[in-house]
């Protein structure tokens, strides 16, 4: 799965094409959602532009970091919801009992392969986040969206896109064990993040063209104009 969708060859497109696009996504595991994607995306990019008016960066992170949905679409392969959504985490080592449904794990042959059932698993201690394979999904599709697409995003933003549905990591704090100094820095970023996309439900409805010439201009300044997807 991530070595066919991870080549990049389905369609060309810009970011604010991608993010119009989202708004045919229906995504079953948030129910709450009552409104078109991207004015939700806008919603938290509005949010925590007014509390860190200084980080652009993380701007553009809220609006762009659910656009991995779009595998979900007929143009991008409409791959069904339990592959795409929900939560991520790390395989070839334990199942932490912190992931939720774990305990369908045990259907898994993984789950009892000796190279792979225990706490590291295949992996050394403090070896990086980057050195541990996920679980695929959308969180690690719009990761290689971005930086196969050079995006000059600092790395708290890639951590922020790659690993917002790890929960096992930022509500339960397991697999620390396997981090290295640079993903603590990052994770405070993504424990910031995660305050206004898990909580905020503002109910003041984005106007989508008055904010449009300001994500644009992030856009502009971290992304190329077509990006493979």
């Amino acid at each position: 799965m991530r070595e066919k969708y991870g080549k990049l060859d389905r369609v060309e497109m810009s970011i604010w094409e991608c993010c119009e696009l989202l708004n045919e996504v229906v995504d079953e595991s948030d129910p709450g959602l009552d409104e078109p994607q991207i004015e939700h995306l806008l919603e938290t990019a509005e949010a925590i532009r007014k509390d860190y008016p200084n980080e652009d960066w993380l701007h553009l992170t809220c609006l762009i970091h659910d656009l991995g949905k779009v595998l979900l679409l007929p143009s991008l392969g409409e791959l069904p919801q339990w592959v795409v959504v929900g939560e991520h985490f790390p395989v070839y080592c334990s199942f932490d009992e912190s992931v939720v449904h774990q305990q369908y794990f045990k259907e898994n042959p993984d789950y009892s392969n000796p190279a792979y059932n225990t706490k590291y698993g295949v992996y050394a201690e403090s070896c990086g986040l980057n050195n541990v394979m996920m679980s695929w999904g959308h969180d690690d599709y719009m990761y290689l969206v971005a930086k196969e697409n050079k995006t000059t995003l600092p790395s708290a933003a890639l951590f922020i896109i790659k690993y917002h549905s790890f929960y096992a990591l930022h509500r339960s704090e397991a697999y620390k064990h396997l981090m290295k100094e640079e993903d603590v820095e990052n994770l405070k970023w993504l424990q910031i993040f995660n305050k206004y996309d898990l909580y905020n439900k503002s109910k003041v409805r984005i106007v989508v063209e008055k904010v449009k010439p300001c994500y644009l201009s992030l856009v502009e300044k971290y992304f190329p104009s077509k990006l493979k997807w």
